[in-house]
């Protein structure tokens, strides 16, 4: 039995279907963890859903920023679709209800004590041990899964602000923060205040950012955290993170690494033929 870890799909499917042939996944025997936005600019998102849903308790996904624009697409009358998204074949497929109700009830952090991994899409809050993470990742799931505060969440999750974290966080405000942390965070100050603006490789930020993992005092230091989101960053395995977003949807790798065994990664070659210029 194996588990791998599988970076952000974002619609590539043949490439995630010839990464799953290559690692000879059986979901009889092996599980997948995969680390969000399952959907968007590439090709097959529908594809996609289908497959990973088709698995059943053999993956555990969690949302990325993709998969949450996907539901607020769907679900809020605010939120619309931009020139560059493919998810127009979700919107329109006859299962789409069955496959949005799935979508909206994946979690927002996976851990699992017995191989000593956190999984999120983008990253965690430098304030949130792994108890404040879970806790704000639950209340994060439960607004998704309730109708009413689900199409309220929507309607105010876009924005910046608060880039502080404090429990006296209330209503939207909250919950946009925790949004903000698990499915968009790549940078920090150094006292810890989000900056969602910059996206790009480390060695090109400006002086007054650091990665969200290398703020200092950060509390969930002693955790092994598996994320993607960062497609400039790349294959990263360094201050207790491995960050597995390679590129797939830019004309990269689709890349997979097993976490039982903590083997070297797999990759899986994309189609260049859809490189496109970086967000």
């Amino acid at each position: 039995m194996g588990t791998y870890a599988i970076g952000d799909i974002q619609g590539c499917g043949d490439e995630f279907q010839r990464l799953l042939e290559r690692l000879k996944f059986d979901p009889a025997r092996d599980r997948l963890w995969l680390v969000g936005d399952l959907v968007n600019r590439g090709p097959r998102s529908l594809d996609v859903l289908r497959i990973v849903k088709g698995l059943g308790a053999a993956a555990v996904a969690v949302l990325g920023n993709h998969d949450l624009h996907l539901l607020a697409a769907a679900l809020s009358p605010s939120e619309r679709l931009k020139p560059q998204d493919t998810l127009d074949e979700i919107l329109t497929a006859v299962d789409r209800d069955e496959l949005l109700e799935w979508l909206r009830r994946r979690p927002l952090l996976h851990h699992d004590a017995s191989l000593g991994y956190t999984m999120v899409h983008a990253g965690l809050a430098p304030e949130w041990d792994l108890a404040t993470a879970q806790r704000c990742a639950r209340e994060l799931e439960t607004a998704l899964r309730d109708e009413a505060h689900c199409r309220a969440l929507f309607a105010g999750m876009y924005g910046d602000q608060p880039d502080r974290w404090s429990e006296d966080l209330r209503g939207v405000d909250r919950l946009r923060f925790i949004t903000n942390c698990l499915t968009r965070l790549r940078y920090c100050r150094a006292d810890g205040r989000l900056d969602l603006a910059f996206k790009g490789r480390i060695e090109d930020a400006p002086d007054h950012l650091l990665p969200w993992f290398r703020v200092p005092g950060r509390r969930s230091l002693g955790l092994r955290i598996v994320c993607g989101h960062w497609s400039a960053l790349g294959y990263h395995d360094s201050d207790g993170v491995l960050g597995i977003d390679t590129g797939c949807v830019w004309g990269d790798r689709l890349c997979a690494v097993r976490l039982d065994e903590r083997t070297q990664p797999v990759f899986v070659s994309c189609d260049a033929r859809r490189a496109q210029p970086p967000r």
